[in-house]
């Protein structure tokens, strides 16, 4: 820890994917019976958080169908195309100017979190990350079947808390012999691995990062896996486990399960 508080005043959600940037209009009933669209769902996420300042990224065009599926929120969001799909990390990356020198909440477009304490699932991340003045990924244990659909980590457990993690690798979707070479940790159950919940609280270190392989025309792709591999080496990086669960609502039966959930 550094003893410096770490303000973090905004939010970033992705959501330029080709192939999911319709996820967020998708609508759901929340837990008191209303209809939501689940960018709704998302974007209260960061508010619970205590930000209100909050960029989306997304497909060129999107912007009037965004606006109206935020509804009450459609003044609080900031929207940035990404007219290349060039992948999560360049998406990500093109909320620079927007964030500035600061620290940020970070919210993927194609999850939605369910918390099972009174606080939300990026509140209690937040907290984390002010508390440790560092960046901070949510992680949840997940089975070896479901890693092709998630970046993971590796990394020592920390022995004065409980569910967080010193990151010491990052690798996106990797496969089960990768897994269990590079990423067990100790104490997980067998088979299991730390994925990323959707949900981190970065520094702008991530940012420097991301612009190297931006201006890097050799890579046909940004991911952002690769870029919190190289934070890790470069400072202090947590993951935490926090009381909540992510629905992927990109792949298939996911809006219903995530709709079950919440019912």
């Amino acid at each position: 820890r550094n003893g410096v508080e770490m303000k973090i005043p905004k939010a970033v959600i992705t959501a330029a994917g080709p192939n999911q940037h319709s996820l967020p209009l998708q609508n759901v009933v929340d837990r008191n019976g209303d209809i939501r669209t689940a960018l709704q769902l998302i974007v209260e996420e960061a508010v619970l958080a205590g930000v209100r300042d909050i960029c989306v990224i997304i497909c060129p065009g999107d912007a009037p169908a965004y606006r109206k599926a935020a509804g009450e929120y459609a003044s609080d969001l900031t929207f940035v195309e990404q007219d290349q799909p060039r992948g999560y990390g360049d998406a990500l990356y093109r909320a620079a100017n927007f964030v500035g020198h600061e620290a940020f909440l970070h919210l993927v477009g194609d999850h939605l979190y369910i918390s099972q304490t009174q606080q939300g699932s990026a509140q209690q991340l937040v907290e984390i990350a002010q508390a440790e003045s560092c960046s901070v990924s949510a992680v949840q244990s997940t089975r070896e079947n479901q890693l092709s659909m998630f970046g993971a980590i590796g990394g020592n457990r920390l022995s004065n808390r409980s569910g967080m993690y010193e990151v010491t690798r990052v690798i996106e979707k990797p496969t089960p012999t990768q897994a269990e070479q590079d990423l067990i940790v100790a104490g997980l159950r067998s088979s299991h691995y730390l994925c990323m919940f959707g949900i981190h609280v970065l520094t702008p270190s991530v940012m420097e990062i991301l612009k190297e392989d931006v201006d890097n025309d050799a890579l046909e792709q940004v991911q952002l896996s690769p870029a919190l591999a190289r934070l890790a080496d470069r400072e202090r990086y947590l993951a935490a486990e926090i009381e909540g669960v992510r629905y992927n609502i990109g792949v298939k039966y996911g809006l219903l399960m995530s709709q079950l959930a919440l019912a």
